[in-house]
C-alpha cells in the first residue's frame, strides 16, 4: 500500500511513519520545510524519517507543490497528520487560520486522489476536541466542550473533512489521540521529570488531579498502522481512540517513577503541590484500551526510559 503521511515529522508522525513502514507500506512523507532547517528533536526525528519514508521537502497540506505531487502520483491512503499547533495553549490561538490550513484545498485534493484510485483518508483527531454528537470525542467531564481554541480548531477541522469525504464519496477513518509519551517525544511534561530526576532533584507535580489517558507511542503507532490497514480494506467510515494509562496525572508521575527507579539508581522524588488551576476538564480520556502483554508492556518501558537517560 502505498501512504501520503502528512506531519511525519513530529512526535507522533514519525512513530506512524515507522509504524506504516515495518507493516510492508511504502510511506511518502511531504514536510514543510527543508530538512535542513530542522533542529533539536524535530531534527533527529527528520533524520530517523529518512531511513523509513521517501522525504518530498517544501510540500505543505494543499500546496502548489502537494497539488503537483498528487497529480502525478497514485496512493491508497491519505493519512492527514498535520495540523496548525502553534502555542497551542493560548486563548489567542487563531482557529480560523488554523482551519484553513488544515484543510486548504481539500475538496480538489480530494478529486484528483479519488480518481487516481485513493481508498480512503485517515484523518488525526484530538481527545481535546470538542463533542462530536454520536460517542463524543472521548469520555470524561461533560459537557466534552473543546479544551482550548486549538482544540476547537482540531473538532472543526474533522467536520470539514468530514463533509468533503463525503461529498466525494471517500471513507474516512477518524484516529484520535490522548496524551502520547515515548522517545522522540516534546520536551514537556515526562522530560521535565527525567531532567529534574537527572538533576538530583524532587520534581513538582503542579496538576497531580487531572485525570488523563496516557499512551506509550509505539503501541499508538501499531494501533495506527492496523487502523490505516483495516479503512483502506473497505471498512468505510470508522474511528479508533487508543486509550492505555488512565488515571490522575499524579498517578501517572508515581508510575514513571518507579518504572524509572526499576532500570536506574535514580531517586526519582515527588511533590505534589495543591492544585489551584482547574482550567482545563477535571478528565478526558479515549475509550478504546490497547491490549498489551506484562512482557511487551515492560520493553516499551526498557526503551523509552533507556532513550531519555541517554539524551
Amino acid at each position: 500500500m502505498r501512504v501520503l503521511l502528512t506531519g511525519a515529522s513530529s512526535f507522533t508522525g514519525t512513530w506512524f511513519a515507522r509504524a506504516l513502514a515495518a507493516a510492508g507500506h511504502e510511506v511518502v512523507a511531504p514536510l514543510r520545510g527543508s530538512p535542513a532547517g530542522y533542529e533539536g528533536v524535530r531534527a533527529e526525528r527528520v533524520r530517523q524519517l529518512a531511513g523509513v519514508a521517501r522525504l518530498i521537502p517544501e510540500c505543505p497540506f494543499g500546496s502548489a507543490s502537494f497539488q503537483a505531487l498528487i497529480a502525478a502520483e497514485d496512493f491508497d491512503l491519505l493519512c492527514h497528520h498535520a495540523a496548525e499547533v502553534g502555542d497551542y495553549r493560548s486563548p489567542d490561538f487563531d482557529v480560523a487560520a488554523a482551519l484553513a490550513a488544515n484543510t486548504r484545498a481539500l475538496r480538489p485534493l480530494l478529486a484528483t486522489m479519488g480518481g487516481r484510485g485513493l481508498k480512503g483518508v485517515v484523518l488525526t483527531g484530538s481527545v481535546f476536541a470538542q463533542d462530536e454528537g454520536a460517542g463524543g470525542e472521548g469520555a470524561g467531564e461533560a459537557p466534552l466542550r473543546a479544551f482550548s481554541p486549538y482544540g476547537l480548531s482540531k473538532g472543526l477541522t474533522r467536520e470539514v473533512f468530514r463533509y468533503w469525504c463525503g461529498a466525494a464519496g471517500i471513507p474516512l477513518g477518524h484516529f484520535v489521540i490522548a496524551n502520547p509519551f515515548g522517545p522522540l517525544e516534546e520536551p514537556r511534561f515526562c522530560a521535565y521529570l527525567f531532567r529534574t530526576w537527572r538533576a538530583g532533584k524532587t520534581a513538582e507535580v503542579r496538576t497531580p488531579r487531572y485525570v488523563r489517558d496516557n499512551v506509550p507511542v509505539r503501541a499508538l503507532a501499531e494501533a495506527y498502522a492496523g487502523f490505516a490497514a483495516r479503512l483502506a480494506g473497505g471498512v468505510g467510515e470508522i474511528r479508533l481512540g487508543p486509550s492505555f494509562y488512565v488515571e490522575t496525572q499524579g498517578a501517572f508521575a508515581e508510575r514513571l517513577a518507579r518504572e524509572v527507579r526499576a532500570r536506574s539508581t535514580l531517586a526519582c522524588a515527588l511533590a505534589f503541590a495543591e492544585q489551584t488551576d482547574f482550567s482545563e476538564p477535571m478528565s478526558r480520556i479515549n475509550l478504546d484500551p490497547l491490549r498489551l502483554s506484562a512482557a511487551a508492556e515492560a520493553a516499551l518501558w526498557d526503551e523509552y526510559i533507556g532513550a531519555a537517560l541517554e539524551s
